[in-house]
C-alpha cells in the first residue's frame, strides 16, 4: 500500500519519518513519500491514484482546495474549512482534520489540565483548527490577535459558533492573563512577544518548532509548554490509524523524530 504527504514546499516535512516508523512498527510493507504538489494539480493526482493508495496528509493550501474533490468530509474538517487527511472510504475518498486532534492532545501531554480563557496569534487554517481545540478543552473565552481583520472577524465567528466568547485585537505584545497562548505564527514573527508580562501558571502552545526553542518558548515563565513537533506527532498519529486502520504505536512515531 501507498501513502504519501503532499504540498508545495514540502521537502522539509517531518511526515515521512512519521508514517514509515509506524508502517515499521505494524509490520506493513508500505511506503510513504513527499510529493511537491500545487492545488490546480489535485484533481488530476487524485484521479490517478489506484487501489493501492491508502491516504495522504495534506499541507496548505491543499487543505482547503481539495475539499470539492471527496465524497465526504467529516463534521470537524467541514466546521474548520481545514482538511490535513484523505483516506479512503466505502464511496472513495474522505476528509478529516486530525490537526484538533494534535492540539489538544500536545497540550495534555505538556501538563494542561484545564482552560477557561485563550489567546490566539494568528488566523489562518491552524488557528481554525486551534479554536475547535479550544471548544474541546471548554474553554470559554478567547481573544484573536491578527493583522488581518477580515480573517480574525471569520475566526472571532468560528469561535462564537463553538459556543466560545471572541474578541478582537492587533498583534501588538500585551500582557498575558489568559490560561493559554497559542502562536499559529510562522517563524520568528511571534518574538515581539517573547518577554511580555506572564499570569502565573499560563500555558504556551507555540506550533513552530524549527528553531527551538523560539524566542517565544524560551522567556515563557510556566511549565506547560507544548510545540508544533508535539502537534505534528499526534495528528499523525490520528491518520496513521484512519489510514492503516490499527492503532498507531505512538512511541516508535515519538522516537522517529529528530531531537529538537
Amino acid at each position: 500500500m501507498h501513502a504519501a504527504v503532499l504540498g508545495s514546499p514540502i521537502s522539509h516535512s517531518l511526515s515521512p519519518r512519521l508514517h514509515r516508523a509506524a508502517y515499521e512498527a505494524l509490520g506493513l510493507n508500505w511506503t510513504y513519500e513527499a510529493i511537491d504538489i500545487s492545488p490546480d494539480r489535485m484533481p488530476e493526482f487524485l484521479e490517478s491514484l489506484d487501489d493501492s493508495w491508502a491516504g495522504l496528509s495534506l499541507t496548505m493550501p491543499l487543505k482547503e482546495s481539495v475539499q470539492p474533490l471527496l465524497v465526504e468530509i467529516d463534521s470537524l474538517a467541514r466546521r474548520t474549512d481545514s482538511v490535513n487527511t484523505v483516506y479512503r472510504g466505502e464511496g472513495g475518498w474522505v476528509g478529516a482534520n486530525t490537526d484538533v486532534f494534535g492540539i489538544v492532545r500536545a497540550l495534555r501531554e505538556a501538563g494542561l489540565t484545564e482552560v477557561s480563557s485563550a489567546r490566539i496569534l494568528g488566523a489562518g487554517a491552524t488557528a481554525r483548527s486551534a479554536v475547535a481545540a479550544l471548544a474541546e478543552l471548554e474553554a470559554s473565552s478567547v481573544i484573536i490577535c491578527a493583522r488581518r481583520s477580515e480573517q480574525a472577524g471569520a475566526l472571532a465567528q468560528l469561535a462564537e459558533s463553538f459556543g466560545i466568547d471572541a474578541s478582537i485585537a492587533d498583534l501588538s505584545p500585551q500582557p498575558v492573563t489568559e490560561d493559554l497562548l497559542i502562536s499559529v505564527l510562522p517563524g520568528d514573527i511571534a518574538t515581539p512577544w517573547s518577554g511580555v508580562e506572564v499570569a502565573e501558571g499560563s500555558a504556551l502552545l507555540d506550533v513552530s518548532y524549527h528553531p527551538w526553542p523560539s524566542a517565544l518558548a524560551s522567556s515563557w515563565p510556566g511549565s506547560v509548554v507544548a510545540n508544533g513537533r508535539d502537534m505534528l506527532l499526534w495528528q499523525a498519529v490520528a491518520q496513521v490509524t484512519l489510514m492503516t486502520g490499527q492503532p498507531a504505536p505512538v512511541e516508535a512515531m515519538r522516537a522517529a523524530l529528530p531531537s529538537i
